[in-house]
C-alpha cells in the first residue's frame, strides 16, 4: 500500500509568535479592555496637554456607552475588520459632531480616535477586499478633516494626523502581504515535496515493472506448461521447471541490480548485513570522529525487531545526524534518544545548533525519513525546538509494516 503524499508537518503550523499569534481571541479581549480603560480614564489637561488620570464620575453615561461600544468592537477586528472599523468610525464621527454642537466636553472624547486607529490596522491586516481597505483609509482621513476646524488644528497637525493614519494602515497591509507570501511559499514547498515523492515512486514502479514483469510472466507460463505435461511427459515437466528456475534467478539478479543502481553509492555495502539499532553506537562514534559533539541514550534492548523497522530506525538516526552536521556544524551539540518496547521504537534526535533554518518537508532528507516512517505505519515530525535548535521525533510501530 502506497502512503499518502507528503503532508505539511503539524509542528510547522504551530504558532511561534507573540500572544497576538498564540492566543488571538484572548489577546484581542485584553486589547479591547485596555483601549476602553485608556479612553475612559486618560485625558489631557493643562497648557502642555499633559496626560492625567480622571475618575469615572467625570464621564457622562452617553460618552461611556460610545467608548464601550467602540472599544468592545475591537474583539472582532480579525474576523470582521470592516464592520469593526465602521463601528469605530461612526463613534468617532458622532463624537466629533457632539463636540461641535457642544453636547459634550471635548476632553471627554479626546482619545476616541484610538479604537478607530486599531480598527484601521485590522482593516489593513485582515481585510480581503482591497477596495474596501482603501475606502476605510479615506474614511479615517475624513475624520481628521472633520475634526480639524473643530479642534483648530494647524496644517502641520493635520499633516501629522494623515501620516499616522497612513502608517497604521500601511503596517497592516505590509504584514498581510508578508503572511500571504509565506503561505504561498509553504504551499509551493509542500507541492514540490509531493511532486518529488510521486515522481520517485512512479519511476521506481515503472522500472521494477519493466525488469520483473517479463520474467514473472515467463515463469507463470512455464509453470503452467509443467503442470500440463507432468503426468505424460516427466522430462518435459522437469525442463519446464528448470526454465522457471532460470527465469526466477534472472529476475532476482536484475531486481538486485536495479535496487543497487537506485541506492546511493554511500549505502551500497556489498554483501554486508543491513545495519540496525545495534549499530547506532558505532554510527554515533563515526560522527564524533567527524567533530560533532553527540550523546546517545538507549532504553530497551533492540532485539528481535522486524528487519524493516530495525533498518528504518537506523537510517532515520543516520539522516538526522547528517542534517545536524550539515546545517548546524561541529559547534552544535546533538543528542540521540532511542527507546524500544513491545509496541515500537521511539526516536529523538535533538540539537542546539544555529545553522540555516530548515522547514519541515523542504529537504529531501526529511521527506525520505518521513516516507520511511509512513511506510511502516508510523509518523515523523521535524522542526525547530522552542528553546533553539532542531529536532526529529519519530515513532515506528512493530508488526504494522505496510506492503
Amino acid at each position: 500500500m502506497v502512503p499518502d503524499p507528503e503532508t505539511p508537518n503539524r509542528m510547522a503550523r504551530r504558532p511561534v509568535g507573540g500572544p497576538f499569534t498564540r492566543w488571538p481571541r484572548g489577546a484581542d479581549s485584553v486589547l479591547a479592555i485596555v483601549v476602553f480603560l485608556m479612553t475612559v480614564f486618560v485625558k489631557s489637561e493643562g497648557p502642555n496637554d499633559d496626560l492625567v488620570i480622571r475618575s469615572v464620575g467625570d464621564v457622562s453615561i452617553g460618552v461611556l456607552f460610545v467608548l464601550a461600544v467602540a472599544s468592545g468592537a475591537l474583539y472582532w477586528r480579525r474576523s470582521e475588520p470592516l464592520i469593526v472599523f465602521g463601528v469605530t468610525w461612526v463613534a468617532a464621527a458622532l463624537s466629533t459632531g457632539a463636540v461641535y454642537f457642544e453636547l459634550v466636553r471635548a476632553a471627554d472624547l479626546e482619545l476616541v480616535g484610538i479604537p478607530m486607529l486599531v480598527a484601521l490596522y485590522g482593516v489593513g491586516r485582515y481585510a480581503i477586499n482591497d477596495r474596501w481597505a482603501y475606502l476605510a483609509l479615506c474614511g479615517a482621513f475624513a475624520i481628521v478633516g472633520l475634526s480639524a476646524p473643530i479642534d483648530a488644528l494647524s496644517a502641520a497637525e493635520i499633516g501629522f494626523g494623515f501620516i499616522v493614519i497612513f502608517l497604521v494602515w500601511y503596517m497592516g497591509r505590509r504584514l498581510r502581504s508578508r503572511a500571504e507570501r509565506a503561505a504561498h511559499l509553504e504551499r509551493e514547498q509542500a507541492a514540490e515535496a509531493r511532486r518529488a515523492v510521486a515522481e520517485e515512486r512512479t519511476r521506481i514502479a515503472r522500472e521494477l515493472h519493466d525488469v520483473v514483469a517479463h520474467r514473472v510472466s515467463l515463469m507463470t507460463v512455464q509453470a503452467g506448461a509443467a503442470k500440463t505435461v507432468a503426468a505424460d511427459d516427466l522430462e518435459g515437466a522437469v525442463q519446464a521447471m528448470e526454465a522457471v528456475e532460470v527465469a526466477g534467478r534472472q529476475a532476482l539478479s536484475e531486481l538486485r541490480h536495479l535496487l543497487n543502481v537506485l541506492r546511493p553509492e554511500a549505502d551500497v555495502d556489498g554483501l554486508d548485513p543491513q545495519p540496525g539499532l545495534a549499530d547506532v553506537p558505532r554510527l554515533v562514534a563515526q560522527f564524533e570522529q567527524a567533530g560533532l559533539d553527540v550523546s546517545l541514550t538507549m532504553n530497551g534492548a533492540p532485539t528481535d525487531l522486524p528487519v524493516r523497522v530495525d533498518l528504518s530506525a537506523y537510517r532515520i538516526v543516520q539522516e538526522a545526524l547528517t542534517n545536524v552536521l550539515k546545517h548546524a556544524g561541529t559547534t552544535a551539540r546533538a543528542e540521540v534518544r532511542l527507546s524500544t518496547d513491545d509496541h515500537g521504537v521511539a526516536i529523538e534526535v535533538l540539537d542546539n545548533g544555529h545553522g540555516d533554518t530548515i522547514l519541515p518537508g523542504s529537504g529531501q532528507g526529511i521527506v525520505g525519513m518521513r516516507e520511511r516512517a509512513q511506510l511502516l505505519g508510523g509518523a515523523l515530525e521535524a522542526g525547530p525546538r522552542p528553546i533553539g535548535g532542531f529536532q526529529v521525533v519519530a515513532r515506528l510501530p512493530i508488526g504494522k509494516e505496510r506492503a
